[in-house]
């Protein structure tokens, strides 16, 4: 008997709920990858914890090839949400599609150029003639490489050749091999290059660093159909995000249970743990909110969009800028963010994992 009163008030303290299955909406949302990896920690702890089934929501991460094509996606009303950059976003607008990012997952930007750390290679310039390589043709690393190209002063056209190279350890053997001399990726990738024994230096690109990266995105009619749904979609994520950043190990335990494939395979339970973390850990420096000077989680910087929005314009990613009223929306923000993150992130520092 006092077992189950113990179960039951560590349930309520974490706020863990067995809810019925049958009465989930299933929400797809676009991951704009196409594997799911150690940045989904946060959702794998919503999962867990039951805050996604008691809002009646069965969240399921489908892995797209990347941010242009969860924008497509969204568009298409293939899929209800995605977790783009803003990129594919600003482009789409200009043609009519009605979309917007309701929340800002990332508030520092993830993207950037590296290089092998011995490159010759110093500064994008040195970039001309050179191989860059990305993830997939449909991810934000393409548009990013290109506009940094030019922003440098190359001709993202001819002076740079762009080419997939895959993700982690698969980016890793291309880089051995010296089939590329750069990759546009992201700091989790990075990091994944890095534990497969490929150290990199990132080249100066400055200019980005401001700018937000990926958030959740809907159409517009979507957000007024759905917006409870929105709503706990968001914050079950942002309630995984305090949890993660507060016990990146537990995290990191919880993903490898809701999501076994993340788990690694052919090295030990330590090195794989701590891999994990430095992976996470490079993904907690762009979650945290002084990355954009806002306070709420998910809140979108009409600043900074605006700043990223003058840029995509300046460098040929759009044709006219976008306003960032038309990115943008911070209209669910407070109710995403109605919990005790105290709470929750004390629950993180004494979850136990088994």
């Amino acid at each position: 008997m006092k077992r189950i009163h113990f179960l039951a008030t560590a349930a309520l303290f974490l706020g863990i709920c067995v809810a019925d299955t049958s009465a989930q909406t299933i929400v797809r949302l676009g991951w704009c990858a196409r594997t799911i990896s150690t940045a989904a920690a946060p959702f794998a702890v919503a999962m867990k914890m039951g805050w996604y089934a008691r809002d009646g929501i069965k969240v399921e991460l489908v892995p797209i090839t990347g941010s242009t094509d969860c924008v497509k996606l969204v568009a298409t009303r293939e899929v209800p949400y995605s977790l783009p950059s803003s990129e594919p976003l600003a482009i789409i607008r200009q043609q009519g599609v009605k979309a917007k990012i309701f929340y800002t997952a990332y508030q520092g930007n993830i993207y950037g150029l590296a290089v092998p750390q011995g490159s010759a290679i110093t500064r994008i310039s040195d970039l001309k003639g050179k191989t860059i390589g990305v993830t997939s043709m449909g991810s934000g690393g393409v548009i990013i490489a290109r506009a940094l190209a030019a922003n440098a002063g190359l001709n993202p056209d001819s002076d740079i050749r762009i080419v997939v190279v895959g993700e982690g350890a698969q980016t890793a053997a291309l880089v051995r091999a010296g089939q590329v001399d750069a990759l546009s990726q992201f700091d989790t990738q990075y990091a994944m290059v890095e534990n497969a024994g490929i150290k990199l230096r990132m080249l100066p690109g400055k200019e980005i660093e401001q700018f937000p990266s990926n958030g959740f995105l809907a159409l517009e009619d979507t957000l007024r159909n759905n917006r409870k749904q929105a709503v706990a979609l968001a914050q079950g994520y942002a309630k995984g995000t305090v949890f993660t950043i507060a016990n990146p190990v537990a995290a990191i335990r919880i993903l490898w249970e809701v999501f076994p494939e993340t788990r690694p395979t052919g090295i030990d339970e330590a090195t794989a743990m701590r891999e994990g973390t430095r992976t996470l850990e490079a993904r907690i420096q762009n979650w945290k909110l002084e990355k954009a000077g806002v306070s709420r989680w998910g809140e979108s910087s009409e600043t900074h969009y605006a700043a990223y929005a003058s840029f995509m314009e300046k460098w040929g990613i759009t044709k006219g800028k976008v306003p960032a009223g038309e990115l943008i929306t911070n209209d669910l923000i407070d109710e995403i963010n109605n919990f005790n993150q105290a709470e929750i992130a004390a629950a993180a520092r004494a979850y136990k994992t088994p």
